[in-house]
């Protein structure tokens, strides 16, 4: 395959992410423990670095659960430690929130096999970026969200540009301001955690970052979307016994009732925990509660009052 030249520059000496922690000179010569405290007085830096973003990141949940509610596609991308992480928010949605895999998607550079193995010389290619997520068709429904810490990844850059091109709505999440990707989004993220502990291993506090913020994202949008109750994993799937007993704890919490009458409903409603709250909750029928969620597009609350009014 015929090499495809960076247009991005390249020079990332001058970022903030790959300078030298002071707090860290000399890490090599340090004991365990003096190690351990230094990245945990570091991590313990994160969250604040993250909070000067909340206003960016609630933009972010209104625009994705938008876009959900509309049927489309929230589609992370990233390379290295930024495309892991966003592989790894889409793959915890369907079991959290019991989504269709088909609506939190992912793109990483160099594939599959790229969650498990360095091929880090992919994130390099325009072309490649371009091109993978030209396989997706974004298009005006779909929020795609590129991720990088250094905001400079060519791969990740183009194909946040090839999604805006084609109408999708695009977030950038990265850790240094004024970078490329923020430029090529709609909506940037920025969180500034400085340098890190092992200099320019931005798998750290850049990665912790990210992580939180992706989290904001998915998990407040499912909110806006209904999927949770209160703050109960209603959507919670019962597909082995780890997960039943889950169901029934948030049956007993969301309806104020016993474990054993939690075991009845959700014997009522085949196993299907938001029904069986909304029968509780309306005192409806499983076919009656079904239809309110149908109705609601899974909005459980919505779900309820709509239930309780039949």
């Amino acid at each position: 395959m015929r090499r495809v030249e960076n247009k991005t520059p390249t020079k990332l000496s001058h970022l903030p992410t790959e300078q030298r922690n002071a707090a860290a000179r000399n890490l090599d010569l340090r004991s365990s423990l003096e190690i351990a405290s230094i990245i945990n007085a570091q991590d313990a830096q994160v969250a604040a670095a993250v909070k000067p973003a909340l206003p960016q990141i609630a933009r972010g949940i209104d625009l994705i659960a938008k876009a959900l509610k509309q049927g489309g596609r929230l589609i992370y991308v990233g390379a290295g430690t930024s495309g892991r992480l966003g592989a790894l928010d889409a793959s915890e949605c369907p079991p959290t929130f019991n989504v269709d895999p088909r609506t939190v998607q992912f793109i990483i550079a160099g594939g599959i096999k790229a969650l498990h193995s360095a091929t880090e010389a992919s994130e390099d290619s325009s072309q490649l970026g371009r091109r993978e997520m030209a396989k997706k068709k974004p298009g005006k429904n779909d929020v795609v969200v590129g991720i990088a810490a250094s905001g400079r990844t060519p791969f990740t850059v183009a194909a946040v540009e090839y999604a805006r091109r084609h109408g999708a709505k695009t977030i950038a999440v990265t850790c240094n301001a004024a970078s490329p990707l923020e430029k090529a989004a709609h909506l940037a993220i920025v969180a500034e955690v400085g340098p890190e502990v092992i200099a320019g291993s931005s798998r750290m506090k850049a990665g912790s970052a990210q992580k939180m913020i992706l989290n904001m994202l998915s998990s407040g949008a499912m909110t806006r979307l209904g999927y949770v109750y209160g703050n109960l994993m209603i959507n919670v799937h019962v597909k082995n016994y780890k997960l039943r007993e889950r169901g029934l704890t948030v049956l007993q919490q969301a309806a104020g009732i016993k474990r054993a009458a939690a075991e009845q409903a959700l014997r009522a409603a085949a196993n299907d925990v938001p029904v069986a709250l909304v029968m509780l909750q309306a005192n409806v029928n499983r076919a009656q509660a079904a239809q309110a969620l149908k109705s609601a597009r899974g909005h459980v609350r919505q779900a309820i009052s709509a239930a309780q009014a039949m």
